[in-house]
């Protein structure tokens, strides 16, 4: 389990992030954040009413409002289903807006200079997620390569180092027959 101290030097090294109000959701965050999860940015804002801290993983987004009177509130996005994250900044707040499985969450008031960087740190994480989840491309050997290949077996069969048959196997696994 991940401890309080570790995350608070994670969230250090961020640099300028916005906590505003958010002291108890952060001390939360052992209990929220799993072992191989990374925080690539978090801010607050007012959702409902409410300030919650908004932080982004490499895997999720994770709001947690911890309430005077209620407990706790979590909602959580698999970055997977976001369909599109976007904000808009005014004088002094901005707002960030997603949109995620049909579902459009709201959060306002955060700090100006948050939104940008909150945005696109989701959008790297999605991007590499997204990168992560593709099946790498083969790499095919190029035709010259294959045909010099072809020329030095045809060589160690002149040779005398390679039968017939061995070249024949090789040139098969070459051209991908066999």
């Amino acid at each position: 389990m991940r401890t309080l101290e570790s995350i608070q030097a994670e969230i250090k090294a961020l640099g300028e992030v916005d906590l505003f109000g958010t002291a108890k959701e952060v001390s939360h965050l052992p209990e929220v954040l799993h072992d191989d999860e990374n925080i690539k940015y978090l801010t607050s804002g007012l959702m409902n009413k409410t300030t919650w801290l908004i932080v982004c993983t490499q895997k999720r987004i994770v709001l947690l409002d911890y309430g005077m009177f209620f407990g706790v509130k979590q909602s959580e996005m698999n970055l997977e289903n976001i369909n599109s994250i976007s904000y808009q900044t005014g004088l002094l707040f901005g707002s960030i807006e997603i949109w995620h499985s049909g579902a459009r969450m709201f959060i306002e008031n955060c700090e100006k200079k948050t939104v940008k960087p909150f945005v696109e740190a989701v959008q790297s994480a999605m991007k590499a997620l997204k990168a992560a989840s593709q099946p790498a491309p083969q790499a095919s050997a190029p035709v010259q390569d294959i045909a010099g290949q072809l020329e030095k077996l045809a060589a160690l069969v002149e040779k005398g180092l390679l039968t017939k048959e061995e070249f024949d196997a090789q040139k098969a696994k070459l051209l991908g027959m066999a």
